[in-house]
Parts: structure tokens; sequence; C-alpha cells
């Protein structure tokens, strides 16, 4: 794998390196850095440091990642909101907070952890042992639908529908301001240079296409239903973002400091339709928005 480099913006000035690490790279958290750094594996300015170092802006920090392990991931007991399931496919309502799949330094609690319990060995194994079953992904403090393949034809098949535009995968969104009229946001997505943590819009990145339709409009907010034509890593946010609209809740591309008392962004799959991968029927699938997003939507409506 390769090193990772880093130059500390203004945003790093005085933070402590472990810190820094942890919130910039994505898939790294800060305990994780901490040991990276205690093997003396991130150095900064070619010297090796301690993890409570710290940064200056302008430094430059060397991360030396390790090859990737065959993770042995645990199978663990936790409660599953399962929409369908079948002999080759399971549909998931994931909860906000979930991370999908195992990362370096967080190995456990995620979707695939819950779903080796449930499944056993019934899971594609075409991502490996860390992302068994996983065709696509959602944000850990996104909430919504996902499918999980049980085979490698199932996955395979879904794969292919997702790329080919041919899944549906309706998002509900309450984003900030008025957005006065239905739209589409048109623009690729890439690794942001400036921050591993983030995507940003780069006309170098990957097509990136998202749809959205005005639902209701509140005194400062505005519901909407997001369709993704791609699905690129932080796709919604980024593009809503951009266009001036970020999504309640979400400090990484939003306002820092919210009306309300969120954990995570109000962003929720609520509609998922594909083709079975064996029987060749239809499949359409929506759950309803999380109670924490219906709080909010009732107080906008109280104002209105």
């Amino acid at each position: 794998m390769e090193n990772i480099i880093l130059t500390v913006g203004e945003n790093g000035n005085g933070e402590r390196l472990d810190k820094y690490i942890g919130e910039e790279v994505e898939d790294i958290s800060r305990s994780f850095a901490a040991n990276l750094i205690k093997d003396g594996k991130i150095i900064v300015n070619i010297h090796v440091v301690d993890k409570k170092s710290k940064l200056n802006t302008g430094d430059i920090i060397e991360i030396e990642l390790p090859e990737p392990e065959e993770l042995d991931v645990v199978p663990e007991n936790i409660p599953l909101d399962i929409v369908y399931e079948d002999d080759d496919l399971l549909v998931v309502n994931k909860p906000q907070g979930m991370v999908v799949h195992p990362a370096p330094g967080n190995y456990t609690g995620t979707l695939v952890n819950a779903l080796l319990y449930h499944c056993g060995s019934s899971l594609s194994a075409i991502n490996g042992v860390v992302r068994p079953g996983i065709v696509h992904r959602i944000d850990k403090d996104t909430s919504g639908l996902l499918v999980v393949a049980k085979n490698n034809n199932a996955h395979i098949k879904l794969s292919e529908q997702i790329k080919d535009k041919k899944a549906l995968r309706k998002y509900w969104a309450l984003v900030n301001g008025k957005v006065k009229e239905n739209g589409t946001v048109n623009a690729p997505i890439a690794r942001s240079p400036k921050d591993r943590k983030k995507m940003a819009i780069s006309p170098g990145g990957r097509e990136a296409i998202t749809h959205y339709n005005v639902l209701d409009v509140f005194d400062g907010y505005t519901l909407c239903e997001c369709i993704l034509e791609t699905g690129r890593t932080h796709q919604i946010r980024v593009h809503m973002a951009s266009i001036g609209h970020s999504v309640v809740g979400d400090k990484t591309y939003g306002i820092k400091k919210e009306k309300f008392n969120l954990n995570g962004q109000l962003l929720h799959a609520k509609t998922l339709g594909f083709v079975h991968p064996v029987t060749g029927k239809q499949m359409l699938f929506e759950c309803d928005i999380p109670e924490y997003f219906k709080e909010v939507l009732n107080i906008l409506k109280r104002k209105k």
C-alpha cells in the first residue's frame, strides 16, 4: 500500500497529531493512528514524533500504512432490520451510526459483523473477507436501505445494475435553505486534494449525477428527494452542498453548528429498486424515515 503524505492546513494548526490524522484520513481512526505513531510509521517533517505532538500549518506528515491483512472478521449478534430476505439476497434498513464494513482501527460493530452472525458463510466472497456480501455502501451517519448478496452470481448481477444505472436509489434529505425548483447536479467527484477524508467536485473526478425534487419547504429548510444516477462516495452531500444547500447535520460539508441536536446528517436511503438477479422479478422496497428525522420535520411543520 502506498504511503500517505499530508500537508497540514490552517485547520490543523495546534492540533494533536493523532487527532488530526483521525479526522483527516478516511478509514483511519485516532486510536489506529496512535498505534502507527508508536510504531514509528508516522513522521512529521522527516522526524519521528509523539502522538501528543502539536502540529503547525505547513508541516509535512508522512504515513506508512501496513500491508492489508486478511482479517478474521468476527460474527456479532447485532440486531438487523431486515426488510426482505431469500436464498440469494437480503435488503437491510441500516441505522444511523453503523459502519457498513470493517476498516483499520474499526473492526467490530459493523454491518458486516452482524451479517456474518445472521448469514454465516452464505455471503458473496467477491469483495473478500472484509466486505462479504456488500454490493454498495451508505455512509456511517446515513440511514436506510442496502442490498446484500448471498452468493457471487447475485453480487455480480446486482453490481452490474448499479454500474449500468438500472438500479433505483431514492433518498430523502433535509437541506439548508430554500430550494426553489427541481433540478440536477452533474458534476464529477474525486477525493479532495486538501483533505483525504472529504470528497470534492473535480474536473478529473468520476462522473456523478444527482437529481433532486422538492417535497416540502419550511422556514430556512427544504425537504428534498434525491435520486442517484451514479453512486460516488458522499455524492448527495457533496452535490447538495455545491449548490448552496448542504444536508442538515452534515458537519463535514455543511454548517458546523446546527439548531438541532443531531448525531449525523438527515439523509435517508428511502427507496431501493432492482431486478432480482435470479428470478428476474422487479423488486421495489421502501422504508420510513427514522424517528429523529421525523422529530425535526415536525418541529419545522409547527413553525410553518
